[in-house]
């Protein structure tokens, strides 16, 4: 089965990747593989501190995957996968697509903003010449209505 890789974070454009992800894996009788990446920087503390913030971080991710998941089943029928890494978001979304031959596709929503898409998709983007999978980049602006349509 060919998976959908989309990266959750706080993002306002992760939505419409998400539901990209979902649409097109529902049309192609494909999975969605959720990826959530925990920058070290947030545990640069005491040890005990850092594993406490680590456990927060880890029920905060579960609560908002579980919103798109319940989301991806009933309107979709898809069932996703949580993945959650720590480390660099880059290195660690390319490792995932590494180790992982079912990826097919990475998709990533872009920021609407002044600052550009993001420095998640600028970043990836850079990467994309050595990613032995295509990156669908999905605006954010887009409606849910222009989304079903494409999808």
């Amino acid at each position: 089965m060919r998976k959908f890789l989309v990266v959750l974070d706080d993002s306002r454009e992760c939505l419409n990747a998400m539901r990209f992800a979902a649409m097109r894996a529902a049309h192609t009788g494909g999975g969605v593989a959720i990826l959530s990446v925990i920058p070290p920087e947030e545990f640069n503390h005491w040890i005990g501190v850092g594993e406490v913030m680590r456990e927060e971080a880890r029920e905060r991710i579960h609560a908002h995957f579980e919103v798109f998941a319940k989301w991806m089943r009933d309107k979709q029928g898809v069932d996703p996968e949580l993945i959650i890494r720590e480390g660099e978001p880059v290195d660690e979304i390319i490792e995932q697509v590494r180790e992982d031959s079912e990826i097919g596709i990475l998709v990533l929503g872009a920021g609407t903003g002044r600052k550009g898409p993001g420095p998640l998709v600028t970043q990836m983007t850079k990467s994309s010449g050595s990613l032995p999978i295509p990156i669908t980049i999905v605006p954010g602006d887009l409606s849910k209505e222009k989304l079903e349509a494409i999808t």
